[in-house]
């Protein structure tokens, strides 16, 4: 799995801010909002909107914390996809249950949605807001697509290119624009106009974006469980027809044997799945992949899904051992009694994902109205308990699915991260240069990142979310360590890249914490590469 943030640069200030964040005329973020005000009368915006120069709450501060935010996700992703081979531990959960990486996603889209908070507070020209939030959603969706749709291999394959009948058309980033067009739709368009003053004022001005949030889960809720699966088949592609061991012992139908691949003749199986429910959560016959294989059809789905290293052993789920890998939690080979599921392609950002991604983006754009951030913070503790109690009651947790109870739990994760900051903000020793008072302490959105004994190690984080989308694409998709692979010197794994990981483990005697070494040698890397890219003041926009 690999998630985004984007960063660009303004270009009439040359300020860095992030890609869902404009400074144009219809995005004004100016602290002047009506919103939950203070009650000293000391910070009382200016008639013309813009804040007084002696506000301690600056437009700057709040973006470096969104900065720092942002680059957090990305390193916390690169650890996760490159230190999980080694550590199963912190790697996406097979099917059930959840994990530091099944968190980094939902930390994305806090991002997002809090852009979207601060860009469309105030919106004057609505055609020209939504023209451009199309625009960036159609790049960023087009960019999923070229990172994301199978062209580039990643590491260990110097080959690239995709046959046009199994392109991966939904990924990461084109759930992120999705949600992102979703959401900031509604913030231009739907906003009641209502002066909030407190919190039963600011439901209802916030009660059309409720209703549709409320909607959008009882639609998913409502596909899960009620769509029947049928039975269904799938291809593998096999160059031993007799080999169980990789290709499991389920349903086989020989196909033809006269197909060819880069390795001379091959032969394709067909797998046969059988399922005839409803309700289903599990990896096999449930529905959101049946919506994903009756639209984007099976050829254009994710072709390594997770569950690939699932072992089930509860008895209230299956009656017997589901098995995929003998190395579970870790990718391994087949288990001689391994259900005929186990190779089936599977998408975790289909098209039912896209409904979940537009629930939490909507969530988190409240998070993006700086004034609220006490309420919505508040109400974190709510969610995660909400999740808690869902998987009592039997909604597992499961990222593949985005089940209820994984929402409310990565939803109220990203709350009480921003619960925990804010507290800190408010702490006495913490007021740098400024006497304020608990109301407009409680105000303030800049965070640890903000403070001067706090900002300088930060500022690596801090770099890497001013160019986020740079670092992910040659970082997170692979692009550069990829291209630093193609020079080797007489064979292909003497390369800089595996020599650095090699080395790093043969110093530490230990291949897994070598593998952690190499990775986190990656992050600093990047965050010295975004330090210069930001000395040059070079920003990427879309």
């Amino acid at each position: 799995m690999s998630s985004v943030a984007v960063a660009v640069a303004d270009t009439d200030t040359d300020d860095p801010t992030p890609l869902l964040h404009d400074s144009s005329p219809y995005g004004d973020s100016a602290s002047g909002d009506e919103e939950i005000a203070p009650s000293s009368s000391s910070n009382e915006p200016e008639p013309d909107g813009s804040s007084r120069p002696n506000s301690p709450v600056g437009s700057n501060q709040r973006l470096a914390s969104l900065d720092v935010f942002r680059g957090l996700t990305v390193a916390l992703m690169i650890l996760v996809d490159d230190a999980g081979g080694a550590f199963p531990s912190i790697n996406h959960s097979p099917w059930f249950g959840v994990t530091l990486a099944d968190f980094v996603m939902p930390f994305f889209l806090f991002g997002v949605g809090v852009s979207i908070g601060l860009v469309f507070k105030k919106v004057t020209n609505k055609q020209s807001a939504t023209k451009k939030v199309i625009l960036r959603t159609i790049k960023l969706f087009l960019l999923g697509v070229v990172l994301q749709g199978g062209y580039f291999h990643g590491r260990n394959d110097l080959s690239y290119g995709v046959d046009v009948r199994k392109l991966r058309w939904l990924g990461v980033l084109q759930r992120i624009s999705i949600g992102y067009l979703f959401a900031s739709v509604l913030e231009i368009w739907l906003v009641n106009n209502i002066a909030v003053d407190s919190a039963l004022t600011f439901v209802k001005r916030y009660c059309i974006q409720w209703t549709a949030a409320f909607l959008l889960v009882l639609v998913y809720m409502s596909l899960l469980s009620g769509l029947y699966v049928p039975d269904w088949n799938y291809e593998v592609l096999s160059t031993n027809t007799s080999s169980t061991s990789r290709y499991g012992s389920g349903t086989q139908i020989l196909i033809s044997d006269d197909n060819t691949n880069l390795y001379g003749l091959a032969s394709r199986l067909c797998y046969r799945v059988h399922c005839g429910m409803r309700g289903s959560l599990e990896p096999a016959c449930n529905a959101v992949g049946l919506v994903d294989r009756f639209i984007l059809g099976v050829d254009h789905l994710y072709q390594h899904p997770v569950y690939r290293r699932t072992k089930i052993l509860d008895q209230l789920i299956f009656p017997v051992q589901q098995e995929c890998s003998v190395n579970s939690p870790d990718y391994g080979p087949l288990p001689q009694n391994s259900p005929e599921w186990c190779l089936a392609p599977f998408d975790p950002e289909g098209i039912l994902r896209i409904d979940s991604i537009m629930e939490l983006a909507e969530l988190f754009r409240v998070y993006g109205h700086m004034q609220r951030v006490f309420l919505w913070s508040v109400s974190s503790f709510p969610l995660l308990i909400s999740g808690y109690v869902l998987f009592v009651l039997g909604i597992p947790l499961s990222k593949p699915l985005y089940t209820l109870s994984y929402m409310c739990i990565t939803a109220g994760a990203s709350g009480f991260l921003l619960t925990i900051i804010f507290y800190i903000v408010k702490m006495d020793d913490l007021k740098v240069n400024h006497k304020m008072d608990d109301s407009v302490s409680a105000l303030t959105f800049t965070t640890l990142v903000d403070v001067k004994h706090v900002k300088k190690p930060a500022m690596v984080l801090q770099w890497m979310g001013m160019n986020a989308l740079i670092i992910y694409a040659l970082g997170a998709c692979d692009l550069f360590p990829a291209a630093l692979q193609g020079l080797y010197w007489r064979s292909p794994e003497n390369n800089l890249v595996d020599g650095t990981e090699l080395l790093l483990q043969s110093m530490l005697h230990s291949r897994k914490w070598g593998t952690l070494a190499f990775v986190v040698l990656e992050i600093l890397f990047w965050g010295l590469v975004a330090g210069f890219l930001n000395m040059k003041r070079f920003y990427v926009r879309l």
